[in-house]
Parts: C-alpha cells; structure tokens; sequence
C-alpha cells in the first residue's frame, strides 16, 4: 500500500476503548494507527532519508543503496474510522455504512452491485464441495 505501483485505497478501522487492557498495548496499537495513516498522506523524501541514516553513522554509499527502499510519495487514499468500542452494534453500523457505500457506487457507475455474476462459480463449485465436507472423510493430500 505504501509503495506499490498501483494506487490503493484503504480504510483504518480503530477502537477508541480497548476490550482486553494489556499494559500500553491499545496505545501502541492506535500510535500505529495514526502513524500508518500519515505515512500514506505525507510519504517519506529522498532527503527526509538521507538525515535519517547520516545522523545514524551510515556511510553515503550506503545511504544511496537504501534510499529506494525508504522513499515513497505519500499522497495515497486512506479512511480512519474511529468506533469508541467494539459492541455488536457498533460492527453493524460499519456493516452498514459498507453495504451504503457499494450500493451508492453501484448507483454512480450505472451497475447492480448486487448481481455479480461472478460468484455464480463459486456457488456452482460450492454444490461438489459440500459432499465432500457431509462425508467427515480426512483429507490425506
């Protein structure tokens, strides 16, 4: 997602309380939260890496070697979606806001988001696998 060839946009989907207090765990992991979805805005410069490794004592040709590693643009699409906890309604409203999304973009590109033909294999693939599920047979390969 940060550096890839292709553009993609995410969503971030956070907890502002934490079901299961573990030391600063949930602090950690929201810092993390934050700092992803700032990554992806701002990116990282050749030169931001630069001062980073040359204050570290790397040498220059070293430096040179790693800046296509570190840089990235930034400028890449992210949503931060923030619940204040994880309860069964709080999932349905993400639920939902998901299915609004995809049907308000169905109705923007002229298409039945809801009619996808492609899931017709998967249902007709699903018909010679449920047997084998019925049978309780241990699969060996």
């Amino acid at each position: 997602i940060h550096q890839g060839t292709k553009i993609i946009p995410c969503d971030f989907i956070g907890c502002v309380q934490t079901q299961n207090r573990v030391g600063d765990h949930h602090r950690i992991l929201m810092s993390n939260f934050f700092a992803q979805t700032e990554a992806l805005m701002v990116g990282k410069s050749a030169e931001e890496v630069r001062q980073e490794l040359a204050k570290s004592g790397m040498s220059d040709e070293a430096i040179q070697s790693m800046i296509p590693h570190k840089t990235f643009t930034g400028n890449r699409p992210s949503n931060s979606i923030l619940v204040n906890a994880l309860t069964p309604r709080a999932l349905g409203a993400i639920i939902a806001m998901y299915e609004h999304k995809v049907l308000v973009q169905g109705a923007i590109w002229g298409i039945n988001s809801y009619d996808q033909w492609g899931v017709e294999l998967g249902k007709v693939l699903a018909k010679s696998i449920l047997p084998q599920l019925k049978s309780g047979n241990i699969v060996s390969d």
